[in-house]
Formats: C-alpha cells, structure tokens, sequence
C-alpha cells in the first residue's frame, strides 16, 4: 500500500542521489489548458486522442493542422502554475540542495505546451542563478513545426499567430455552430526551404517519443521518481516508474486520482497539482 506520509516523503527526497520527475497533462490542467482524456477530451465533434494519431495526419492533414492550431491558440494564453513552478525549483542547484542536498534532477514531461521550460527560466530569473538541469519534452513543443520531406532539414520554433493565414478563426466558426471549415492542402503551412507541407513537430501516437534512449537510460540511473498528473497509459512513458523501482529505486506519484499502475508506487499524493506538489515537496 503506497504511503501519503510526507515527512517520510521528504526523507526520501532528502537522500536521493538522483530524481527524475515525469508530468502529463494533469500538471497543466490549472493553467487552463485541457486533457485529451475526460472531460475535456472533445474538440468539435472528434475524440482529441483520436486526431493526435499518424493515421488521423495521413487521412486528413486539414483537419489536423486546424485541431493544432485551436491548440496553439489555446497555450498561447496559458501560463505556468505553481505545480509548474514548484518543480522548476528543483532546477535551481541552491533551491534544490535545500531539500535533496546531493541530487541531481531532470524533468521528463509528455506535454507540448512548453510551459515546464517557461517556469525553468522564470524560476531562474527569480533566483538570479542558472539551472543545471533541462525539461526533456518527449512529445515535443506545439510552436515547433518541421518539413515532412525526407530530404529536408527544416525545422523552425514558430509563434505567429496564426501560422498560415488559412486557418485564422477556424476554430471560432466551429464553436459557433458552423460546419467544418475546409482548408486546402495548397493554403496549409509550408517549408520556406523546400516548399513541402510542414507538420506540427509533436509525436503523434503511433510514432516514437523524441530522445528516448536518453530517458530510458536516466530512468535506469534515478533513484527517485517523481510522476506528477499522468494516467500512466501512454507507453513507453508509463514504463518509466518501473525501469527505476527495478533497480531498487522509489516512485512518488502525484494526480487527482488512482492512476495506472499508482498502486505500485512507494507514495501517492491525491489532490491537484499546483496545491499537492508545493505542500509536499516544500521547496
């Protein structure tokens, strides 16, 4: 039976030589940004799971760049809440020696919203001291797109708003009961190098996680691992917490509910986020 016990916790912590934290959607909830499961899984009338698939970008690249653009928009807005800013604190050596003295630290997080790597540098503004450490976003960042010509290189961080003209207010026409927009294929983003159709440079499911040989070999090295607001379904990421406990090393999970597999961690921590992360961790 997992322990809640936060004292002990932080003992734990305290003695790590190595702490990996892993962070899914739950951890963005807070900062307004929706999950692709419950209750904000639907976008117009599609399961968002569903559209986030290779299979749904071959079918229909339209529908996709116009699910990613509402997307974008949607982050766009967003900024880090306290669970965000709580772990960036892990990233700052003084801070973090405060309650793991001898630690390394690294954050692997699903999400592509890119607001873990925000907290970093604000958390280390406020500090006035750089991190040691860096967000490994293993799906990806939704403001990146890349060229999905074989033999081009392309790959660029993109911002504007919107990203090709076509889709300005798809979304708004959508929410206000008309039918689905159509965008051609000519009218979508394309590579300013090639000429070729970009893609959101995210991994789709069905596709494999960016620097994942990286992370496996960080897990096979952590002797703590910190899951905070996934539901331990999506592989290869939900095997992450068992490549460290078979070495020996302790799980802390941190969600609103019994995830998957949760049962098996050394602490679990019920309740949101931005509230559970601070009060526990303290630092």
């Amino acid at each position: 039976m997992p322990s809640s016990d936060i004292e002990e916790f932080r003992q734990t912590l305290a003695n790590a030589q190595h702490i990996l934290v892993l962070s899914g959607a739950g951890l963005s909830v807070s900062s307004g940004i929706a999950t692709f499961r419950g209750n904000g899984g639907m976008w117009r009338k599609y399961d968002s799971a569903s559209l986030a698939t290779l299979a749904a970008w071959q079918e229909n690249q339209s529908r996709v760049w116009q699910f990613f653009h509402y997307r974008r928009e949607e982050i766009r807005k967003a900024s880090p809440n306290e669970g965000h800013r709580c772990l960036a604190r892990l990233a700052i050596p003084s801070l973090r020696k405060a309650v793991s003295p001898s630690s390394t630290f690294v954050h692997i997080t699903q999400n592509i919203d890119g607001l873990s790597p925000t907290a970093i540098s604000q958390a280390a503004t406020l500090a006035n001291e750089d991190p040691d450490s860096e967000v490994i976003e293993m799906h990806g960042n939704i403001f990146d797109v890349t060229c999905c010509a074989h033999d081009c290189d392309y790959h660029e961080h993109v911002l504007d708003s919107p990203i090709c003209p076509a889709l300005a207010g798809t979304e708004l026409l959508v929410e206000a009961g008309d039918t689905e927009p159509v965008v051609k294929r000519a009218d979508l983003p394309h590579c300013p190098k090639c000429g070729q159709l970009l893609r959101p440079d995210v991994t789709l499911f069905q596709e494999r996680p960016k620097r994942i040989l990286d992370i496996l070999e960080l897990a096979d090295k952590a002797d703590f691992c910190i899951v905070v607001g996934t539901s331990g379904v999506v592989q290869p990421a939900s095997r992450i917490n068992e490549r460290v406990q078979a070495h020996g090393g302790k799980v802390a999970v941190f969600n609103m509910e019994m995830s998957n597999h949760a049962d098996q961690a050394d602490f679990v921590f019920l309740g949101p986020c931005e509230d559970t992360l601070q009060k526990v961790i303290g630092v």
